[in-house]
């Protein structure tokens, strides 16, 4: 409520900081709807200013003194316009704030906008060189911490396997492929929660791989609790000891699924720079409509998210993101 009213009030004064987007572009539409929603970043967006040739850069300068602009972020495209950096250059004098439409879009978002980047951005910022040290106390946490997790979870493993086989015929275990660092194939292991119909003990000998959905029939009553509360998920600190997965990082995807993916989403097989994860910036960050079901469209905004921890991962954010995780599991809003 307090998020609402702040809000709501901010979007109608007249002061804040008059933000003008320069360039007419998918990506600069999407962010300028961003700035509109969400008034409580500080950037009041103005609108967007389409530039294709010297008399239109005029235009800009003079909306530029007119709303008392303060912030102008630049559609990589505007650049290449006659006599707008000399424009540009002239505006530094007034104090106006410049930013790089990829750059904003990723310091308000929390993601990496995947229209606006190319090869090379991804040789600039996803370096390995300089996160080594980081990788070796991110290994030894996953180690010690999934350890002790796992030894005290097994407590719980006699109600766990109890109600699964009251609940269900079939195996305990359920064991499925999935991609890891570097394309590398590993088996995931998790307590079943759906319902088995095939010699390998999965729900999909009827349909093949499929996404789930919020109201999958597949899933057993048992199978609803224990997923919801990702109790489900316990076997998979075997995983994380392993070294197949970390505690934060990309959820990892099946082999099923990564053909029609890479073919559909730019950058994708980018996410296999480093380990899986239990959790991730992505799934605290976005929330997926599961009524519908997983679509294409979830998993491109997902890999915004992804492509972000990548290049910022660190131990701060690692926590940040373990907190916001057990945080969003005690009110029961993880999927």
């Amino acid at each position: 409520m307090w998020r609402y009213g702040f809000n709501a009030i901010l979007a109608r004064t007249d002061h804040g900081n008059n933000t003008l987007i320069v360039g007419e572009s998918e990506q600069s539409q999407e962010m300028y709807d961003f700035l509109l929603a969400n008034p409580q970043m500080g950037y009041k967006a103005l609108g967007i200013v389409g530039i294709k040739d010297k008399d239109s850069a005029s235009v800009l300068s003079n909306i530029v003194k007119e709303k008392n602009i303060k912030t102008l972020v630049l559609e990589p495209s505007v650049y290449r316009i006659p006599r707008i950096i000399a424009i540009f250059y002239g505006f530094i004098k007034s104090g106006i704030f410049f930013y790089d439409l990829s750059d904003f879009y990723e310091r308000v978002t929390s993601k990496i906008p995947l229209g606006s980047i190319d090869q090379i951005w991804f040789l600039k910022n996803l370096s390995e060189g300089n996160k080594h040290g980081y990788e070796i106390l991110r290994r030894i946490f996953d180690i010690i911490f999934a350890s002790i997790i796992g030894a005290i979870s097994l407590v719980l493993y006699p109600f766990i396997i109890l109600g699964i086989k009251l609940d269900s015929p079939g195996p305990i275990f359920f064991r499925q492929k999935r991609i890891g660092k570097a394309g590398k194939i590993f088996t995931l292991v998790k307590f079943r929660n759906m319902v088995s119909n095939s010699p390998d003990g999965s729900a999909e000998g009827n349909t093949g791989p499929i996404w789930a959905s919020a109201n999958d029939p597949r899933i057993t009553r048992v199978g609803r609790f224990i997923r919801k509360s990702r109790i489900d998920e316990f076997p998979q600190l075997w995983n994380v000891i392993r070294g197949d997965m970390s505690f934060v990082g990309p959820r990892p995807e099946r082999p099923e699924f990564h053909n029609q993916l890479k073919n559909e989403i730019p950058f994708y097989e980018e996410r296999y720079l480093i380990k899986p994860g239990l959790t991730g910036w992505a799934q605290i960050k976005y929330k997926i409509d599961f009524q519908g079901g997983m679509t294409v469209q979830d998993t491109f905004e997902k890999l915004q998210y992804d492509l972000y921890y990548i290049k910022n991962r660190s131990i701060p954010l690692d926590i940040a993101i373990i907190l916001k995780t057990i945080g969003k599991l005690l009110l029961q809003e993880g999927k």
